[in-house]
């Protein structure tokens, strides 16, 4: 069983519901080969992308750092639950998973696989390791008595990702969005709790090369479990929104992050005859929309235009176009 990890957002950005605010992280890219894959894919594959942007205009817009902690989306998410100015690194997805978080400062405790080569260790994606509910109990069993001798509480949520709870939780962790596929090193905790969650994560490591989760996983010829990653950490705010009819969708996500501009293509593509198309039936319908677009630094957001007789007039010259919006350095 995998974790689709915008679930580890919270609940509601996942909605079966008529799509009224879509959420695209990865859509522009600063990589030349997906930006290239991008500007020659046919225009029938964003038509229906095309025919959106026809209606809207540019709202607000965020551009950030490429090295912070929080990846653009999560922010454009925190934007639209009305959190405020959040510190990086501290955006409280897990308190925000926890029915009666209160002001107790909580995190994702998620089980992942390091690739160790010659200068650097890189975190695989934790959802290609397809962990059982049974091993991730286990885990939570054998880790659970270190946890509690340093006075954090965890318990399980999903296979594979627990919710920790703690005064060292109050501290800004790296978002998974912002390490999978990359060198750990410049994204591992360094505020004043650090020494602590590092010596947890090394710890846990050792206890993880011989544990017999991983020795059955080796049988089977799956990726061994050897580490932690602690993500989504802090305190939940007083105030918290959810628009109706919000998604976010990671359909971009594995070929953006492993570089595969074929893949980023035909993935841009299945986005527009699938969740793009839908966001333009409720248009047609009458419906406001907006999509907002995510990139590695920052993020954009589209809303639909206003369709009385001044919308009308300036709709063509504040319209923007796909080949436009490819061009937004975010």
């Amino acid at each position: 069983m995998s974790v689709n990890l915008s679930e580890l957002l919270g609940p509601n950005l996942a909605q079966t519901g008529p799509v009224r605010h879509l959420i695209v992280p990865w859509a522009l890219s600063a990589n030349r080969s997906l930006r290239q894959a991008l500007l020659e894919l046919p225009a029938h594959a964003t038509v229906h992308l095309r025919q959106l942007l026809r209606q809207m205009r540019i709202g607000q817009r965020e551009v950030g750092s490429a090295e912070s902690l929080s990846p653009p989306h999560e922010k454009a998410v925190a934007a639209l639950l009305g959190w405020g100015q959040v510190p990086d690194g501290l955006l409280p997805w897990a308190a925000r998973h926890v029915p009666a978080a209160g002001t107790q400062a909580w995190a994702w405790v998620s089980l992942c696989h390091w690739s160790v080569g010659r200068e650097h260790a890189s975190l695989s994606d934790p959802q290609s390791l397809g962990i059982k509910e049974e091993e991730s109990d286990e885990l939570l069993h054998s880790m659970q008595p270190y946890f509690d001798s340093e006075g954090i509480t965890l318990q399980a949520a999903r296979p594979g990702h627990w919710l920790g709870r703690g005064e060292v939780f109050d501290q800004a962790t790296a978002s998974l969005d912002r390490v999978i596929a990359r060198n750990v090193d410049p994204w591992l905790p360094c505020g004043p709790s650090a020494r602590l969650l590092r010596r947890l994560q090394n710890e846990m490591q050792m206890l993880l090369y011989t544990h017999r989760v991983n020795q059955a996983r080796a049988e089977q010829g799956q990726p061994d479990i050897n580490s932690l990653w602690f993500s989504g950490s802090g305190r939940l705010p007083a105030q918290s929104k959810v628009p109706p009819g919000l998604h976010l969708t990671r359909t971009l996500a594995a070929p953006a992050l492993s570089e595969d501009a074929p893949a980023y293509a035909r993935a841009w593509a299945q986005l527009d005859s699938q969740l793009i198309a839908a966001l333009l039936e409720q248009q047609r319908l009458g419906v406001a929309v907006e999509l907002t677009l995510c990139g590695e630094r920052g993020w954009l957001r589209l809303e639909s235009l206003k369709t009385d007789g001044l919308g009308r007039f300036f709709r063509r010259m504040t319209a923007p176009t796909w080949p436009d919006l490819l061009q937004e350095n975010l």
